[in-house]
């Protein structure tokens, strides 16, 4: 991700700040949550289950934190479209494009989805993945790159094949 614009719906717009809100709440319910068993246990002097709760306690949150910070970066860079004025080559939340790895040459097909529709048997990625996060707002012929465990990422946005807003379903 970088510094470049990229356009969204006031409707995703909110609809995404507050899955944020959400995910930030369930953050500290879940860290309380762990935080009461590590100290139950560490009543009864149980070391190894301990150990094992402070492990899921701060790789959990360290993986939903770094989401939750990347999709407010994004969504802090942002400029608000209305529905109807939105150009048909923007990646916006439910479109299916297709992406040319810029490094293998293949192509991908991916449909940008909320986390509740997510399914990834069908090519539906949660906006909450680092690739849905990566390609929202940015348009035809635009390359991202991002940082993976394996290296550097690039993909370029090859086509839109659905776009709600061009095919005028709001309603999603």
């Amino acid at each position: 991700m970088n510094d470049k614009r990229i356009y969204i719906t006031q409707q995703d717009f909110e609809r995404l700040k507050e899955i944020i809100k959400d995910m930030i709440s369930r953050q500290g319910i879940d860290r309380r949550s762990l935080d009461e068993l590590e100290h139950s246990f560490s009543s009864r002097d149980e070391s190894g289950l301990i150990k094992e709760v402070r492990r899921i306690k701060n790789s959990r949150s360290d993986t939903e934190w770094e989401r939750i910070e990347e999709l407010g970066a994004e969504l802090d860079r942002s400029t608000i479209v209305e529905s109807d004025k939105l150009p048909q080559d923007i990646v916006t939340m439910n479109s299916k494009v297709c992406l040319k790895d810029m490094d293998t040459g293949k192509d991908e097909i991916y449909q940008v989805v909320y986390p509740e529709d997510a399914d990834i048997e069908q090519n539906r990625i949660s906006i909450l993945a680092p690739i849905g996060t990566a390609i929202l707002g940015y348009k035809v012929g635009d390359v991202i790159e991002w940082r993976v465990p394996a290296g550097l990422r690039r993909l370029k946005i090859k086509k839109i094949l659905y776009q709600p807003e061009a095919a005028k379903d709001y309603h999603l």
